[in-house]
């Protein structure tokens, strides 16, 4: 085996790694995921309460949170998505990312985000906007379905985990937006939805 010097996200070396016979890094994980990203103040959180959530084609009334990126030189990499209902959905349908480019102002017929904050509790605030919900230039490119919603009785629910971990998978750069969305909409459903992101450096 060899040592391989580790350098973290701040730049600073801290330890020898550990290396095996074909050169990949031995690791395991010693802190909490996304401890070193919070402790340098670039993860944040939102969260809506939205009332039948569009189907990610319509452009009109997406959200939420509807995350848009107005900043020049940050990218929002999304993280995990955690989701409950108090009304059911009429229309049965799945929950899912979208988003997309073109999004130089900030979204139309806006509305504030239920509430937000820092991963770092009192750190410094979010370059990136969410809002509730609002109406982007162009309509959802894309669906990546997180959770299902059905018809059934909130009495006998069967959702199971409702905190989806996105991992990175999407990355919303500047001029561009991103946020939870239904595959149909989900007529009468009345969801409470949260975003978590980190911020780094386009």
């Amino acid at each position: 085996m060899a040592n391989l010097d580790l350098v973290g996200l701040d730049g600073i070396s801290r330890t020898q790694g550990r290396a095996g016979k074909d050169g990949a890094l031995i690791v395991s994980e010693y802190a909490a995921r996304y401890q070193e990203l919070t402790r340098l103040s670039k993860v944040f959180n939102a969260y809506a309460i939205v009332t039948a959530p569009v189907i990610f084609s319509t452009a009109a009334g997406t959200g939420g949170p509807l995350l848009w990126n107005g900043s020049a030189d940050v990218d929002a990499v999304l993280l995990a998505v955690g989701f409950g209902s108090t009304v059911v959905t009429t229309v049965a349908a799945s929950l899912g990312m979208t988003g997309a480019t073109g999004q130089p102002v900030a979204p139309t017929t806006t509305t504030a985000a239920d509430a937000q904050g820092e991963g770092y509790i009192g750190g410094p605030v979010a370059l990136c906007t969410p809002y509730r919900v609002g109406t982007p230039l162009v309509a959802g490119q894309f669906f990546l379905p997180f959770a299902q919603v059905h018809t059934g009785a909130l009495t006998v629910d069967t959702t199971g985990v409702q905190w989806v971990d996105l991992g990175g998978s999407i990355i919303v750069p500047p001029q561009c937006w991103a946020s939870p969305a239904a595959s149909a909409t989900a007529t009468t459903l009345v969801a409470q939805i949260s975003l978590v992101w980190a911020e780094v450096r386009h």
